[in-house]
């Protein structure tokens, strides 16, 4: 191989592997995740894959988007790697949830761990019934 291919080589697979890091971000809860144009009720949990409390909340994130597929919106952000989110949503402290009406607005924000029953039970002290 020539230097003019090892060059274009090298720089197809850095542009593949740019393209990668988009996708997982995306279908992770990335920014680009939360632009979606959906209707329903969002819940955007910003964390890390980092922290303690983060990687609890996995599950239940996990648990409650399979379960309300059609009917909710779950949305993880990692702040680390998604550049300017903390900032675009005001967020000094991870774990954090926002709960979103279907129209986009804002509706409650908590901070740490929160169970799955306390998620349910806020969204129902909104009306939202799933």
């Amino acid at each position: 191989m020539n230097k003019g291919t090892r060059i274009a080589v090298v720089l197809l697979v850095v542009a593949i592997a740019a393209t990668l890091i988009v996708l997982k971000e995306t279908r992770s809860g990335g920014e680009l995740a939360t632009d979606t144009g959906s209707v329903l009720p969002r819940l955007v949990d910003l964390g890390s894959d980092k922290c303690a409390q983060c990687k609890m909340m996995v599950p239940i994130l996990d648990d409650i988007r399979e379960e309300y597929a059609g009917r909710m919106d779950v949305v993880f952000i990692n702040v680390r790697t998604v550049e300017g989110a903390a900032k675009k949503y005001g967020i000094d402290v991870i774990p954090t949830q926002i709960f979103f009406a279907a129209d986009g607005t804002e509706l409650y924000r908590h901070v740490g761990f929160y169970s799955s029953q306390e998620i349910m039970a806020k969204w129902a002290e909104f009306g939202v019934e799933f």
